[in-house]
């Protein structure tokens, strides 16, 4: 269990901050910019579930995956390390469930025929921008995981590349199951 009574420490003014395996890193260290980013992800559809009209199915499921996003953080902040004891990681069940969330999502979904455009309801548009929050995140996990000296989990990778499918299709069930897609006109405006 997490105890947080008091939120200010004042360790963090020299610049650094400590993982949750005590070590403490320079606030900019990709460890920690990988886990800040999947904090702006979790932000960013925490807005999104300000914005479901009438999908409770969706609410459900992005509430799971902000619950997940929080273990992520977690496995990141805790580098794994052999002869250690394991902490909090994300589980292959968990990208797993995610999958089966974007077959169900992508089921009803008129096909493409084109790119799409960010927009639609302000949901989906919203969705969107998530989605662009968690491909950034995903390609800071990914540089992470290729210094050998910086491991990490294949789920948390995988996790985080399904993440953005599920915010994709998840923005069109919210553009009337892709009737009001915005599609991308290659060349429309030369």
């Amino acid at each position: 269990m997490v105890v947080l009574n008091k939120i200010y420490t004042r360790t963090g003014d020299d610049g650094t901050t400590a993982l949750g395996s005590g070590e403490r890193r320079p606030k900019y260290d990709l460890r920690v910019s990988a886990y800040g980013t999947v904090d702006e992800t979790n932000a960013a559809i925490g807005v999104v579930r300000l914005h479901l009209a009438h999908a409770a199915e969706l609410d459900r499921m992005l509430g799971a995956i902000q619950n997940d996003l929080f273990d992520l953080g977690a496995d990141l902040a805790v580098p794994q390390r052999e002869g250690k004891a394991e902490r909090l990681r994300l589980l292959a069940s968990q990208v797993e469930r995610l999958e089966r969330d974007i077959d169900a999502l992508n089921a009803p979904l008129a096909e493409l025929s084109s790119f799409i455009l960010p927009g639609g309801t302000p949901a989906a548009a919203y969705l969107h921008v998530a989605r662009t929050v968690c491909r950034r995140a995903e390609r800071i996990i990914v540089e992470l995981a290729a210094n050998p000296a910086e491991p990490v989990s294949d789920a948390a990778i995988q996790y985080m590349n399904r993440l953005s499918d599920f915010l994709f299709v998840a923005g069109r069930s919210q553009n009337d199951n892709g009737a009001r897609d915005v599609l991308w006109a290659p060349g429309a405006n030369r």
